[in-house]
C-alpha cells in the first residue's frame, strides 16, 4: 500500500528536555517510519529550531504530530510530503 513516505517538517522544541535524540528514538519507533534525521537550525534562550525529516514507508503522520505534542514542540510548517510507491527528489535546476 503506497501512503507517506517523507516528511520534511519545521519545527520548534522547548530546550528543555527531552533531548533531541529522546525525540528521534521516539519517532523512530512510530510503525512505518524507516529513518528520522533531526537538524538543530537555531538556538534561543528557551527554544530549538529543527527541522525534522522522516522517513518510510505508510507513515503515520497524526502519530508523528501526536509524539511531538507530547514533548511539547509545535510545527510550524510542513516543508516537504512525499507519498507514493517510491520517493520522488525534486529537480536540481527547481532548487536552484
Amino acid at each position: 500500500m503506497a501512503g507517506l513516505r517523507r516528511l520534511v517538517l519545521d519545527v520548534l522544541k522547548p530546550l528543555k528536555d527531552p533531548s533531541i535524540v529522546d525525540v528521534a528514538l521516539e519517532l523512530s519507533r512510530i510503525d512505518g517510519v524507516e529513518a528520522v534525521n533531526i537538524t538543530v537550525n537555531e538556538v534561543d534562550v528557551e527554544t530549538l529550531s529543527l527541522t525534522v525529516v522522516v522517513e518510510g514507508d505508510n507513515i503515520d503522520f497524526e502519530r508523528v504530530r501526536t509524539i511531538l505534542e507530547e514533548v511539547g514542540a509545535a510545527i510550524h510548517s510542513i516543508d516537504q510530503v512525499v507519498a507514493g510507491e517510491r520517493l520522488v527528489e525534486i529537480p536540481r535546476r527547481l532548487r536552484e
